[in-house]
């Protein structure tokens, strides 16, 4: 019982909760985050550390998610109702439906096991150490992960970029412009893709969210040492210092991907930078 009670004195636990939870955000006001229980360290020493590589991992989905999103999307809009657009709405009505650990554990099986292009887990190969790893190796474990995760909101910026651009080959302007012989590229680069785009970047910047929650299942499925595994790790293992403080951080970081959608929107729509200029 006496080491019991100086363990609880150690970490704060012999405190009142209202009292331990103002203490911890003193401490986070200035820049303490406490220590891990897991790896008894700095809870932001390891937020950094595995934000490193967690951040390279979600860069790349976030890329993959947006150009193949993007790029079926436009064929689909513009194909409408004919069987490229049946064939790929379907497709990605079907993803939206599909866990992302599910699609992690069959990439695994069929790329890694069965045909043994990439590898079956880890950002870098076993035994070999920091200093002497390539890129390539890097972008050899990369990518089966990053395209794991980038099956995550791809399908809806698909869907959604399908919806505007059907919009605008329905309008007025646009059914001139086929009455005028006009050809269907043509009408897609001056019309569809200048009205579409905009959507599809700001939905692409707010899928953030999305793609630090679906880190956390496709960094276990890889085990892939990001902050998505240490926040599972965390979770698993009690670590409320760790816990909270990834919690924190992944606020910070959809908070910011939102405050650049609305700052990027502004900039390439003068109507819309107009309108908060003049406070409406």
């Amino acid at each position: 019982m006496e080491q019991r009670a100086k363990i609880a004195e150690y970490w704060g636990l012999d405190k009142p909760a209202t009292e331990r939870f103002f203490i911890w955000l003193r401490s986070i006001l200035h820049g303490d985050f406490g220590t891990s229980l897991i790896y008894r360290r700095p809870v932001l020493d390891i937020i950094k550390e595995k934000f490193v590589t967690s951040l390279a991992l979600m860069i790349t989905a976030w890329l993959f998610s947006g150009i193949l999103g993007f790029g079926i999307g436009c064929i689909m809009g513009t194909f409408n109702g004919k069987w490229p657009d049946r064939i790929l709405k379907k497709i990605c009505l079907t993803m939206c439906a599909i866990p992302t650990f599910w699609i992690g554990i069959v990439f695994l099986m069929f790329f890694s096991v069965k045909l043994g292009w990439f590898p079956m887990g880890m950002s870098v190969p076993k035994g070999v150490p920091s200093e002497q790893v390539t890129i390539w190796q890097r972008i050899h474990h990369l990518i089966l992960p990053a395209l794991t995760l980038s099956f995550l909101s791809f399908a809806n910026v698909a869907l959604h970029t399908r919806e505007k651009l059907v919009d605008v080959m329905e309008s007025e302007y646009v059914l001139f412009a086929k009455a005028s012989g006009e050809s269907r590229f043509s009408i897609w680069k001056r019309h569809g893709l200048r009205n579409v785009l905009l959507p599809a970047v700001t939905m692409q910047f707010g899928s953030f969210s999305e793609l630090f929650g679906g880190s956390v299942l496709a960094e276990n499925v890889f085990s892939y040492p990001g902050l998505g595994s240490a926040a599972s790790a965390a979770g698993m293992g009690s670590d409320f210092p760790l816990l909270l403080g990834i919690t924190l951080f992944s606020a910070v970081f959809v908070f910011t991907g939102n405050l650049l959608a609305n700052i990027i929107y502004g900039i390439a729509d003068p109507q819309i930078r107009e309108g908060y200029e003049h406070g409406e």
